[in-house]
């Protein structure tokens, strides 16, 4: 079962592996005490497509292109193949993220992409 969860909720049991797939370490979160067993920060949007979008939904849709395009190729390409490797190989796996919008952002395109 694959899931998705903000880094600032709380870890639960439940949780199972979890993966932080952001570049960015969460502001305000320590390294020591979050239960992260895997952070693979090549999956996610490069700088630049990161920085374009800003988290503006209106882009969203056209930021989900290019994301996908993104993943299709060199180290995202990669990240993304070790990462439905663990989905594969663990009962539960929890993708952890910062974004505050739970709809739209690069955690969901990934479920998304894993899932189909």
């Amino acid at each position: 079962m694959l899931q998705l969860k903000r880094a600032y909720l709380p870890a639960s049991d439940s949780d199972g592996y979890r993966v932080l797939i952001d570049r960015l370490w969460p502001r305000g979160k320590s390294k020591e005490t979050e239960k992260i067993d895997l952070w693979i920060k090549e999956v996610a949007p490069s700088p630049e497509l990161r920085k374009w979008f800003g988290h503006e939904v209106e882009k969203y849709p056209a930021f989900e292109a290019k994301y996908r395009e993104e993943l299709q190729s060199g180290e995202q390409h990669e990240a993304l193949e070790k990462l439905a490797t663990i989905v594969q190989t663990h009962d539960v796996v929890t993708i952890v993220y910062g974004a505050k919008d739970e709809q739209h952002n690069n955690a969901q395109v990934l479920y998304d992409l894993l899932n189909e």
